[in-house]
């Protein structure tokens, strides 16, 4: 099933411009089919998918049998989710928004990839208050050596860290400044529940 997932996966459309001031980033088609295999496995629901970009993460969560809305600010990444969505038969509703400005009237689980915080530091702790704010369970994937920050913040906002996995995750060369056609780099996922 993973497998296979995965195959799909790969054959989406990432960005074309991607915006380095959004920290946009593809997610590797391996490690969105591992989180909603594994999502599948432990969780049910609607889920949120913040900062969605070209849609790897819904698109994956949704043909795993999830009911599944992304939600990013980049009118041309949202453009090629829909597309994405549509080429694999993902029923996946995509919205335009601001995630801060984001409001639902009910708890709904959360996944993720959010900015690392690199360009712009703390850029992710902006995806952790609201995915606190709105959800049940959250999947969230941060840089390498997180843990205390996330687990510190998922206390603060009455939450527990239920899993963690490390992985390393393929980069590939998308801005000027990368010198390598592409570099493994160690990220984290978290997987958070509400207490």
């Amino acid at each position: 099933m993973k497998k296979n997932l995965e195959i799909t996966l790969e054959k989406l459309q990432i960005f074309k411009n991607p915006k380095l001031k959004w920290e946009q980033y593809p997610t590797p088609p391996a490690l969105a089919a591992e989180l909603a295999v594994t999502a599948s496995l432990i969780d049910e629901g609607l889920f949120f998918d913040l900062g969605c970009g070209t849609g790897i993460l819904s698109i994956a969560f949704s043909l795993i049998g999830f009911e599944v809305v992304g939600v990013d600010i980049d009118v041309e990444a949202l453009k090629i989710a829909r597309k994405n969505a549509k080429s694999v038969n993902a029923g996946v509703d995509f919205i335009l928004c601001d995630i801060r400005f984001l409001k639902l009237r009910k708890r709904v689980n959360v996944v993720m990839n959010p900015p690392f915080g690199i360009k712009r530091r703390h850029a992710d702790r902006v995806f952790l208050e609201k995915a606190f704010e709105i959800g049940e369970v959250i999947y969230s994937i941060h840089s390498i050596s997180s843990q205390s920050f996330v687990e510190r913040m998922a206390e603060e906002n009455g939450f527990k860290v239920t899993h963690v996995w490390r992985y390393k995750i393929p980069l590939k060369k998308l801005y000027h400044f990368h010198e390598k056609p592409y570099k493994l780099i160690p990220v984290e996922v978290f997987r958070m529940e509400k207490m």
